[in-house]
């Protein structure tokens, strides 16, 4: 008979290889991959990564040099996660347009439904939830605009909870972070953070950094090529747009920033005309709008961040990503407790669940 058990040194390589392997997660609605590098940042190796825009595929495969392609569209993964490596950690940042301000106002004025009632972008969360159930990772972060708590009256987000705790069974906690900790912009964003397993894990219990954060003139480049000045007649009509705004009471304005203030919140309209971010060049003369690396430092991506597309596209990445900075943070704080979890001895799996999607008519009765 053949003795089955490893020799010695084979355990000793086995157990090496364990160390080694580390934990793995996937990288869904991946952008031009903020969430991952959090988590790389802690030992962590991606073995899946979904992106629909083709734009954000071409950054993310210039910046990180996988075996294998970005994937496209996430629904046919949803709908076969099998095909989905396991993995244990599930990063998502779901799309922002359904439930964030901007993305409701223009739905609602063109007569369209928004949130989990949008049929492109609104049952991604759902999407979500199915891989979640059927791989039953050890933890997950998904990343949202700030305004997910608020749309609907609230029942956005008491659906999404419901699903992950009630539906799903993790232990789950949330919270809207800012983003002038880590980086000169007031960007606040929601976490939602979920252990399978009882963890002691609290995102409402991370101590944030008490000291004051980089102020604009720490991200600023040194001769920016004049392009990036506004035209007398672009510069004109913000000022004049602004007014009328103003005297209107609506509260649109252009924002000039200098060396020594904070931002406000980057989006991904920035390279329409650059206003809600507009950089000072002294009294008297016409601000500039950022430049794409300024706005990659401004998002806290390191200067080896490569930008391989336009200009245009490379504002709408930045202003659709996450602050690479806030996610290192929870990451770190996060990973003694995905360690811990990962080291332990995994307990049978748990039968795949079913994820409810809300009744479309009952939504709609709810207006």
């Amino acid at each position: 008979m053949t003795d089955c058990a490893l020799p010695a040194n084979s355990r000793i390589v086995v157990s090496m290889l364990r160390a080694e392997k580390s934990f793995t997660f996937i990288d869904l609605f991946a952008g031009i991959g903020g969430l991952r590098r959090g988590f790389e940042s802690i030992g962590g190796r991606c073995v899946f990564t979904s992106e629909w825009d083709r734009f954000s595929r071409e950054t993310y495969e210039a910046n990180f040099h996988d075996n294998r392609e970005v994937e496209g569209d996430i629904r046919p993964f949803a709908e076969t996660p099998e095909l989905i490596p396991e993995h244990d950690v599930l990063l998502a940042g779901f799309p922002c347009q359904p439930f964030s301000i901007a993305g409701v106002s223009k739905k609602n004025a063109l007569g369209r439904p928004h949130g989990f009632l949008c049929d492109t972008q609104g049952t991604l969360f759902f999407d979500t939830a199915q891989i979640i159930a059927h791989h039953r990772p050890t933890a997950f972060l998904l990343e949202n605009v700030k305004n997910l708590e608020s749309h609907d009256g609230g029942k956005t987000f008491a659906t999404i909870m419901h699903v992950l705790t009630q539906e799903l069974g993790y232990h789950v906690s949330t919270r809207v972070i800012s983003s002038e900790h880590w980086v000169p912009q007031r960007r606040k964003r929601i976490f939602i953070v979920g252990f399978r397993d009882k963890s002691s894990f609290d995102i409402n219990k991370l101590k944030l950094p008490e000291d004051e954060g980089p102020t604009l003139g720490s991200i600023l480049e040194h001769d920016v090529d004049s392009k990036y000045t506004l035209t007398p007649h672009l510069w004109k009509y913000l000022q004049d747009y602004a007014a009328k705004h103003a005297r209107a009471g609506n509260g649109f304005g252009c924002s000039v920033f200098g060396p020594d203030d904070v931002t406000r919140t980057l989006s991904a309209r920035y390279y329409k005309d650059g206003s809600e971010i507009l950089v000072s060049q002294g009294e008297g003369k016409i601000p500039r709008r950022l430049t794409p690396r300024e706005c990659a430092r401004l998002m806290g991506y390191p200067d080896s961040h490569k930008i391989p597309v336009s200009d245009t596209q490379a504002y709408r990445q930045f202003g659709n990503s996450v602050v690479v900075p806030a996610v290192k943070f929870i990451a770190r704080n996060m990973k003694r407790h995905i360690y811990a979890a990962v080291d332990a001895e995994r307990p049978e799996a748990a039968p795949i669940r079913k994820v409810t999607r809300p009744d479309r008519q009952a939504a709609e009765a709810h207006g």
